[in-house]
């Protein structure tokens, strides 16, 4: 409310004056009101007063049901009824708030917000209340506790607030802007520049913001930007109060007369349908507030500083009877406001009473509020005395109240550890006497101990019990999914919540505020998503497979190529693997290894992701393999000294990851058999746990990789199966080290505990640490070292740890292979890395770890931790450095480098690690070339047997035709669903989806965009799929049954990677690609396309804050065309698109009159609203291919 103009009384109301109060009664005051009030001599809020005297209350009339005092003497500023429960808050000019619960006003809670400012707003949320000062926004509980306090600058004068949403917050006062705040980061997140002098008041309707002035003023914003759309001079003094409902805006303010200003007794009322000033309503009091009571009609209730009320229509005539009189205590009403059921008045005036005047009896405040808690009444002097000294005394005599929040006693997950008790041992009596049948033991019983009985008893040694499937107990521990609290919250699996916008609305830089590409997960088979991240941080790797281009349809290695040139073009969108998956599945190895799971098993969980992902990396480097060795290896390949990258018959991923090796089969009657053979990873072979013992992961690898077996195998010697001693010798290692670990049961997870139990004493032991969370300072001599050697700050980040960072391999003289935990401080022992590999050692460096999350909520996931090398940052980022990084789908986050080694068994298992060879990128010549071709382009033959000529709708490219830098192509796609949506019904009745439908392109269109042919298409293709189309889309694809059928097809049928190779070859050359909705056809398509090198028409003609306008009405509007009639055609689509975008640069002349194209997209809009957006049906329907446009297509 403004002030100004008001009782010139009001100025003696300052904070200074009410800061002690004198315990004697007001002049002002009504003795029969404070009869029960108790006057505090410091200025202390008083009791709520109840009424007196039964009040009789006619129904649907306002009368006065209750009087309270809030604060005596100090005026009310501001009241407000919660949204949320049955309370009244009110606040006062002193900065205390006073919350009154019911229609008694019975007082809830009662605390100081400022402590010298008056409360000038009050805004109710779901978990507690807004309160605006001056220059500070305070969030508290409803009991009074601060939730935040947000000071703003000392030169600010806020006057108003208003609540956009549920977390966003417009603030306003006596200056030239107004503050957007976001309450959920408590963060200035816009700033408004609005007119001198300011906002002093604020409404929202679905169509505008309305702001009020002190000069009299009232401007309409827009939703979005807040300018200025429309502007009302209401009052030539100032504005007092205004309020909207439907179409209608009423204000009340001040006019200017000779002897200043005077409060102007007609109210201006506008229709916001048509923007202008309808009959001003005179009433018979001066009025300070009005708020529309909209219960059967669109009523005003208009009331006056001295008490007086009258209600009225705001389009009819005010009729003197309808006044009443509120019976205030002081000489002025300062405040005013409406309950949410309209059923509910709320008066607060200079004295600091509150009146509630209401329609019926008992109301209520809103229509539907939720149950007010209330503090639990104090137990302490009924509870019976406990002796603590009595073991038995059972602790459930002390009530504890039943809740399903976490408890303040109970400890973080951070600062808890799983302690078992464990079981006791059995009796050695026992044991000496037991006589065993079968598997069963027997026994007579000592009588050593009670019966059912065993002392309860903590030891030091139950912490190394086995706890693989243990949890703390406590309350989170005990609900329904405690695993879920075990795991860290950036490890659990992440889900993609669709809107009815799709994913457009979806926040992936939340989870990912890196430059670098996630994965989405929502695509079948995407659970190694983490292992293709794996491969494209290989550098080596990933120039190879960029160099790959082949003739296969489905071909791993050219799909993956794909898929990294789009990890390497994105900014930290995410990326979706659909063409590598569609490929992948197609593969008969694939599906005879069991790596293609159906939809329902993937959701569930079913089988052992662990399994899987280490299957599923065997199978990729074996198929890479395959893939590379049908080609010639590229001359981009070649060593740095100018020698083949690898040998003959072997292809470049056998010389990255395959090891030679001798297997040798000696029979127990000494004959000898020895083969040569060659492996792409190595598999984990473990010793036998012998309690306290200590394994080194060097030596484990050694026994893994020389593997020595006992097996039945057949000898040529003895004509028969003879026991075998098989053993296996290195002859050559390989540059990438790979292993599976092979953790798929508890017996190999109790190995990794017990040996990361055991290297972890062993460094407390040797460093001097303590195990309880001692801290290492830079200024101990004893600084920590990890099993490996690394520096650390803490000691407990040597937990869970037993994976080496680095490893040194040698290959002796007589074959043999010695392997060590490496660190860099060993190189004063045994010298250079780089020196020692002329003499056959080499040392590899820890570059990812791919991990099995077990979650029993979600069935678990795959993450990775890998080590992003400096050629990535200084591509993405522009910096020279290294650094670790969770991988987990699209979200993607920095860690520390112990975390990457650090496994704690209850929850995250290792399954797949990669070790590098030492400055392996300096081997070799990592120069990509691009291997798509112009020739991509050029005329093709058809898939279809049935396709002639005289059905051709395309002329392709001649060479001297070929797009250049810069040129236009006009796009469009069309699309088929191969799996339907998802989705659920929620209680409320909205739509929730939980998988989205799967798409795939069915047809391409690209058309030329300048030249003699412009508007002629060079690309029409039709593509072939194997997979079954659950539907065809017929009414906007134009895709019929049949139409993708090789067999029956009339049209030009290509495969998906020819028509995806001739669109990267114009993505690569730099043309400029024009249609309409071209975010969903390249993410469909699954291409990765610069924002600069995209020329959306839905974008083109578009408002901010409005909806997007269909190609069809773009066409009738602008062109007069009318198109899509019966169906979809891409090659009409495609070129109305080109001809929209010359039309856009002709309206806004080439972009440099956008004010005057602004005009233009307004007389769109409201055209299209008169329209309902729909296009007149035509009078003749006729095919785009029967039109003159396609002169040359149909003489070919």
């Amino acid at each position: 409310m403004n002030f100004e103009g008001l009782d010139p009384g009001l100025a003696d109301f300052s904070p200074a004056m009410h800061s002690t109060l004198d315990p004697v009664l007001d002049a002002h005051l009504n003795p029969s009101l404070l009869q029960n009030v108790e006057l505090d001599p410091e200025g202390v809020a008083l009791e709520a007063l109840p009424v007196q005297e039964s009040v009789h209350i006619m129904e649907g009339v306002y009368s006065e049901l209750h009087s309270v005092v809030a604060e005596v003497g100090v005026p009310v500023s501001v009241s407000h009824f919660d949204l949320h429960e049955e309370m009244l808050w009110v606040g006062s000019h002193g900065g205390h708030a006073t919350s009154f619960f019911g229609p008694a006003l019975e007082r809830y809670s009662s605390f100081q917000v400022n402590g010298s400012d008056d409360i000038r707003q009050i805004q109710s949320l779901e978990n507690g209340i807004l309160f605006l000062t001056k220059n500070n926004l305070k969030y508290t509980a409803r009991g009074g506790l601060i939730i935040f306090d947000y000071l703003l600058d000392e030169c600010e004068d806020m006057h108003s607030l208003l609540l956009t949403d549920s977390s966003t917050l417009l603030i306003g006062g006596l200056q030239n802007h107004v503050l957007e705040i976001d309450l959920n980061s408590v963060q200035e997140t816009q700033k408004y520049a609005v007119e001198i002098p300011g906002v002093t008041i604020m409404r929202q309707t679905n169509r505008f913001f309305f702001c009020g002035h002190t000069s009299g003023k009232v401007s309409l914003r827009d939703l979005r930007s807040f300018k200025v759309e429309h502007e009302f001079d209401a009052f030539s003094g100032s504005l007092s109060d205004f309020d909207v409902h439907g179409n209608l805006l009423a204000a009340c303010g001040f006019s200017s007369r000779l002897t200043g200003l005077a409060c102007d007794r007609f109210l201006k009322v506008y229709d916001l349908r048509m923007m202008r000033a309808i009959t001003p309503l005179q009433v018979h009091v001066d009025p300070a507030f009005l708020r529309f009571i909209p219960t059967y009609t669109s009523r005003l209730a208009i009331i006056s500083q001295s008490g007086q009320c009258q209600f009225c229509e705001p389009t009819g005539l005010a009729n003197p009877a309808d006044i009443f009189h509120v019976s205030a205590v002081g000489p002025l009403l300062m405040t005013f406001d409406v309950s949410a059921s309209k059923q509910a008045l709320a008066f607060g005036d200079s004295e600091g009473c509150v009146h509630l005047w209401t329609d019926s009896p008992e109301p209520s405040f809103n229509p539907y509020s939720r149950e007010t808690e209330f503090a639990l009444p104090c137990l302490v002097d009924t509870l019976p005395p406990l002796d603590w000294s009595q073991d038995l005394l059972p602790l459930s005599l002390i009530p504890v109240p039943l809740t399903t929040d976490t408890l303040l006693s109970d400890w973080p997950a951070a600062n808890s550890a799983p302690a078992p008790r464990r079981a006791p041992p059995v009796d050695a009596e026992i044991l000496r006497t037991m006589k065993k049948v079968g598997f069963i033991g027997y026994a007579p019983n000592p009588r050593t101990r009670l019966r059912n009985q065993i002392p309860y008893r903590l030891k030091e040694s139950d912490s190394e019990f086995d706890n693989f499937s243990q949890v703390t107990e406590s309350p989170i521990g005990r609900e329904e999914e405690p695993h879920l609290h075990m795991v860290s919250k950036k490890y659990r699996k992440v889900t993609i919540k669709y809107s009815k916008l799709g994913l457009e609305d979806f926040d992936f830089k939340h989870y990912n505020k890196t430059l670098f590409a996630g994965l989405e997960p929502h695509i079948p088979n995407a659970y190694c998503n983490c292992m293709i991240q794996v491969l494209y941080f290989l550098e080596p790797v990933r120039c190879l497979i960029q160099n790959h281009l082949c003739q296969k349809e489905f071909c791993l290695a050219c799909e993956l190529s794909f898929l990294f040139h789009m990890l390497e073009l994105s900014r930290g969108d995410p990326c979706q693997g659909s063409n590598f998956l569609r490929a992948f599945r197609t593969i008969p190895e694939a599906s005879a290894l069991g790596l293609i799971l159906a939809d329902s098993d993937e959701a569930s969980g079913k089988g052992s992701l662990a399994r899987l992902i280490q299957r599923w990396n065997r199978f990729i480097l074996t198929q890479l393999h395959q893939d590379m060795q049908e080609l010639e290896v590229p001359q981009a390949y070649r060593g740095a000294g100018g020698s083949s990258f690898c040998s003959s018959g072997d292809s470049v991923i056998g010389q990255l990851f395959s090891c030679e090796m001798e297997n040798c089969s000696l029979c127990r009657c000494g004959s000898e058999t020895v083969r040569a053979s060659s492996t792409l990873l190595f598999t984990l072979s473990y010793p036998e746990d012998k309690a306290g013992k200590n394994y080194d992961f060097a030596h484990v690898l050694k026994r893994s990789i020389c593997l020595e077996q006992n097996t039945q195998a057949w000898c040529d010697s003895c004509g028969k199966y003879q026991p075998t001693i098989q053993t296996r010798n290195i002859r050559h290692l390989p540059d990438i080290l790979v292993i599976n670990c092979e953790v798929n049961s508890s017996k190999e997870a109790d190995f990794w505990r017990s040996q990361a139990e055991v290297a972890f004493k062993i460094a407390v032991k040797k460093y001097g640490g303590d195990i309880k969370n001692k801290e290492f300072t830079l200024a101990d001599r004893k600084e920590p070292r990890s099993p490996e050697g690394l520096l650390c700050s803490s000691i407990e980040e040597l937990k869970n740890v037993w994976l080496p960072f680095s490893i040194r391999m040698q290959m002796t003289k007589n074959k043999g292979l010695e392997v060590y935990n490496w660190t860099d401080g060993n190189e004063t022992q045994w010298g250079p890395a780089r020196a020692e590999e002329e003499h056959g050692v080499y040392v590899y460096d820890l570059m990812a770890t791919v991990v099995h999350i077990l979650d029993s909520r979600t069935g678990g996931s795959l993450v990775a931790h890998i080590k992003v090398g400096e050629t990535y940052h200084q591509r993405k980022e522009g910096v020279t450095h290294q650094q670790w990084y969770l991988f987990n789908d699209f979200l993607i986050e920095p860690i520390d480098k112990y975390e990457a080694v650090q496994f704690d068994m209850n929850w995250k298992v290792p399954t797949i690690l990669y070790y590098v060879k030492r400055n392996l990128n300096s081997r070799y010549n990592l120069n990509i070339k691009n291997p798509i071709e112009a020739s991509v382009l050029l005329a093709e033959a058809s898939l279809a047997r049935k396709q002639r000529k005289t059905h051709t709708t395309f002329i392709p490219l001649m060479l001297n035709e070929m797009p250049q830098v810069g040129d236009l192509v006009g796009l469009d796609a069309e699309f088929v669903t191969l799996n339907e949506e998802e989705a659920e019904l929620r209680s409320d009745g909205t739509k929730s989806t939980i998988k989205p439908s799967q798409m795939s392109v069915a047809r391409i269109t690209c058309v030329r965009g300048q030249g003699p042919n412009e508007g002629i298409p060079f690309i029409d293709d039709y593509i072939s799929t194997q997979e079954q189309v659950v539907d065809y889309l017929t009414q906007y694809s134009g895709i019929k049954p049949g139409d993708l059928d090789a067999k029956i097809s009339s049209k030009h049928l290509t495969t998906l990677k020819s028509t995806y190779l001739k669109l990267r070859f114009l993505i690569d050359i730099g043309v400029k690609f024009v249609g309409h909705g071209l975010q969903k056809d390249f993410r469909v398509i699954n291409l990765m396309v610069p924002k600069d090198q995209v020329l959306d028409t839905v974008y083109l003609f578009h408002m901010p804050r409005k909806r997007m306008i269909s190609l069809r009405f773009l066409a009738w509007y602008f062109l007069d065309l009318k198109i899509q009639g019966e169906t979809h055609d891409s090659i009409e689509d495609a070129r109305t698109a080109l001809q929209l975008y010359r039309k856009y640069l002709e309206l806004s002349k080439n972009g440099t009159e956008p004010e005057s194209f602004h005009k233009v997209l307004k007389g769109l809009y409201e055209k299209g609203r008169k329209m309902d957006w729909k296009v007149p049906e035509p009078e003749s329907q006729t095919s785009p291919k029967n039109t003159a446009v396609f002169p040359s297509v149909l003489a070919l």
